[in-house]
């Protein structure tokens, strides 16, 4: 059996290893079953910008979340980023850097939040700037959510499902 790389494949890995297709397992296990396969259907064609100044960073997300069914559009600053909101009524979610040249994600937060459509859109502060206090400062500004740099796959797709579901 090789590593399992999230629940839903060590489901499908048990159930392999059992020789058991899911036809033939009680329905109690088939709907867990089926609980883990939909819950990437949450994030299915849901729309997330990416505010970054490192192309890197924009890189990296942008990857997981197109992996996941999102579409994503990203800026490499907050000013632009708040700009395309002002045109643009349907980003489901939000990730921010925090340390960004020309316009900071707490300012930048703060002025997508006087935008009307973004009021009560998810933003998740993704920063490596993991100093204390960072995350009550994020949270004043308009974040939802908090995640430290280097983000962890497994926990960014959580927090999105939480989110978005």
């Amino acid at each position: 059996m090789r590593k399992a790389r999230s629940p839903e494949d060590l489901l499908d890995q048990t159930s392999f290893l059992l020789h058991r297709s899911p036809a033939k397992m009680p329905e109690a296990h088939r709907n867990i079953l089926r609980q883990l396969h939909d819950a990437n259907e949450v994030l299915k064609g849901k729309r997330a910008m990416v505010v970054d100044d490192d192309m890197r960073n924009i890189f990296a997300l942008s990857s997981l979340l197109e992996d996941k069914g999102m579409v994503v559009v990203s800026h490499d600053n907050g000013r632009d980023a708040v700009n395309a909101l002002r045109l643009e009524k349907n980003v489901d979610v939000i990730l921010m850097d925090i340390m960004m040249p020309e316009m900071d994600g707490i300012d930048t937060i703060k002025e997508i939040r006087k935008i009307p459509a973004y009021k009560h859109v998810p933003i998740i502060a993704v920063t490596a700037k993991a100093m204390k206090g960072d995350r009550e400062k994020c949270m004043e500004a308009g974040a939802w959510d908090y995640l430290s740099k280097p983000v962890d796959a497994e926990l960014m797709v959580g927090v999105l499902r939480a989110w978005l579901g």
